[in-house]
């Protein structure tokens, strides 16, 4: 990457596609992305899907709870038409594969990242709180073992605003890069005493606006940052300006070409 920050792209390319599903990575792999961006949630029958939110109103019009629901209810929802209401009255729109629509598990995005063409790498969040609490970590960590991908040399990196879940995963995969994710000034000082030298710091960019002298400090402390969700300009352009390690954007190819000019 010639020393610039690596190019994560946000829930896939979400700027332009319905988040977390299938077409939304495929775009953002097909822009150049170098590392894909998730959350995780597990169904009520154990399986580990990529949606954000914690109940479906948003993103599938349902009133439910992703927690509540097995995955094959999950499967007959509509993850997509939420980006694009008008879609369907658009006849130049181009034909779709109905499956880049639909809820999106991990295993398929790991599959996904397994059989393209070139290395690609994975920041997978596992949100909290949550009713299963740490049995989402152990059945991420169980899956990426399934890959052969929970150890030292893992294309994944699992993220967290949990210092406690963050602590689990080093437990479960020892090698596996931890990125702890902060919005507040004092978020980084106060996890210290509970995390490894090696955790990343991932700070969100209006805290790294707001506050440049603390990323400055943990660049000084030999801390790698990865910064979201960065889609301006000008925001790259403070990346840059303070040596961050990994940008995720909504936009990883209108980013790719600007770092790239």
């Amino acid at each position: 990457m010639g020393g610039r920050p690596q190019v994560v792209a946000h829930r896939g390319a979400s700027a332009d596609n319905a988040e977390h599903t299938l077409g939304a990575y495929v775009a953002a792999l097909d822009q150049g992305a170098e590392a894909l961006e998730c959350d995780v949630r597990l169904t009520a029958d154990g399986h580990l899907v990529c949606v954000h939110d914690r109940d479906l109103k948003r993103t599938a019009h349902q009133k439910r709870v992703v927690s509540s629901m097995e995955l094959s209810e999950l499967e007959q929802l509509d993850f997509a038409s939420w980006k694009h209401p008008w879609a369907d009255l658009d006849d130049e729109a181009p034909d779709l594969d109905p499956e880049f629509g639909k809820v999106l598990t991990m295993r398929r995005l790991l599959e996904t990242v397994a059989a393209y063409r070139r290395p690609v790498e994975l920041a997978i969040e596992t949100k909290h709180p949550t009713r299963y609490a740490g049995l989402v970590e152990r059945r991420l960590v169980e899956l990426l073992d399934e890959f052969g991908w929970a150890g030292q040399d893992s294309p994944a990196r699992i993220m967290s605003f949990s210092w406690i879940a963050l602590r689990r995963v080093r437990r479960l995969a020892p090698d596996l890069r931890l990125v702890f994710l902060m919005d507040g000034p004092s978020d980084w000082v106060r996890v210290r005493p509970f995390a490894d030298h090696d955790w990343i710091a991932g700070p969100g960019i209006k805290l790294l606006r707001k506050h440049p002298e603390l990323i400055e400090r943990m660049r000084a402390s030999g801390a790698e940052v990865h910064v979201w969700t960065v889609n301006k300009q000008a925001d790259i352009d403070l990346c840059l300006e303070l040596g961050v390690s990994a940008v995720i954007t909504d936009k990883p190819g209108e980013t790719l070409r600007y770092l790239d000019r």
